[in-house]
């Protein structure tokens, strides 16, 4: 199942389950309401796509996810999985507009699949993860590179305002193991990688993150990027698609 969060007509942001072409409205937020639809059907066509959550609590990264992604940062760094917060405020829905800062270096683009926690979670086991999760949905994790590295630590690189786009689509039912990522720019294809390549596989994540924070409904874990020609610049648009989720959509533009 897919679920949206969108509005129409100048409405108040709404929930609805993506049907063929129409998104059948639900008459609450999902996660804690359930599913009980209105009746209501409204065009995707008609339809402005939202983030399809924002976080109440926090947005949790794993860095250094994939083999090869420390390629990116200097000779000697930990290589080992890290975890690190983005800010709620980082957070913009597809076709939103991810300002790059006037900073010097490197900003890149990290597509991604993101875990939305469905319940309250503290010390999962890994074999239990699966009841903590409400569905999957696409991150990117954009980072001023250059910053973070100078600052020896990852908070502001990773947490300026646009920094993480997400959607377009909440989906329930996806097989997390086996999902092809794959994110373009300008129609170029940029990086490309799989979850079979995991570092930490995604049970492991929630059990990792979960013994350190406790997880609240509508946080978002994102699991890592592979490794590519990941600059991104002003003035371009950048794609990321993930197997049934959809492909999430945003363009840049310098910020003053």
């Amino acid at each position: 199942m897919k679920i949206a969060r969108f509005t129409s007509g100048g409405s108040d942001p709404q929930f609805g389950i993506v049907d063929d072409e129409d998104l059948v409205v639900i008459a609450g937020d999902p996660m804690f309401q359930g599913f009980e639809t209105t009746g209501e059907r409204v065009p995707l066509a008609e339809a402005k796509l939202l983030a399809p959550v924002i976080p109440r609590s926090k947005i949790v990264g794993m860095g250094l996810n994939y083999p090869g992604i420390e390629a990116v940062l200097p000779p000697g760094s930990k290589t080992e999985p890290v975890i690190f917060l983005k800010p709620n405020t980082s957070v913009i829905g597809p076709n939103d507009v991810i300002q790059l800062p006037p900073v010097p270096g490197r900003i890149i683009h990290e597509g991604e699949l993101a875990i939305v926690i469905g319940s309250v979670a503290k010390r999962v086991p890994a074999e239990d993860a699966d009841q903590v999760i409400f569905g999957y949905t696409i991150a990117n994790d954009v980072t001023a590179l250059d910053r973070m590295i100078e600052d020896g630590q990852w908070a502001r690189g990773k947490g300026y305002d646009t920094f993480c786009p997400i959607g377009p689509f909440i989906e329930t039912e996806i097989d997390p193991r086996g999902v092809p990522i794959r994110t373009v720019v300008d129609g170029e294809e940029r990086s490309s990688g799989h979850t079979r390549d995991l570092v930490l596989s995604i049970p492991e994540i929630v059990e990792m993150v979960s013994d350190v924070w406790t997880l609240l409904p509508g946080d978002v874990i994102l699991t890592g990027s592979s490794n590519g020609d990941l600059e991104i610049r002003p003035g371009q648009r950048v794609e990321v698609e993930i197997g049934t989720i959809g492909r999430l959509v945003n363009t840049t533009r310098a910020r003053a």
